[in-house]
């Protein structure tokens, strides 16, 4: 008899910002922990940093690592990371 595979709960491992409106021809790359950051004009970049960074530290103070986090911890820090 052939045994079910045992379902994974879901998991996120690494999270990719993208902006999209550069006019300046200049790429940005930015890399964390637990995200990428590509693209974006030189202000939306930024934001993009500034919320990496906020997400990080509300990792931090969860004693956690991305991979350690569930799915709705990761919106939820994503969400007050983006609203700061």
């Amino acid at each position: 008899m052939a045994r079910k595979p045992k379902r994974k709960e879901k998991q996120v491992i690494g999270l990719l910002g993208v902006g999209l409106d550069n006019q300046d021809g200049h790429k940005r790359f930015t890399q964390s922990e637990s995200m990428v950051l590509v693209g974006g004009s030189a202000e939306t970049h930024e934001r993009m940093q500034d919320t990496a960074i906020r997400f990080e530290e509300g990792l931090k103070r969860r004693g956690k690592r991305l991979q350690d986090a569930t799915v709705e911890e990761t919106v939820d820090l994503l969400h007050k990371a983006h609203e700061s």
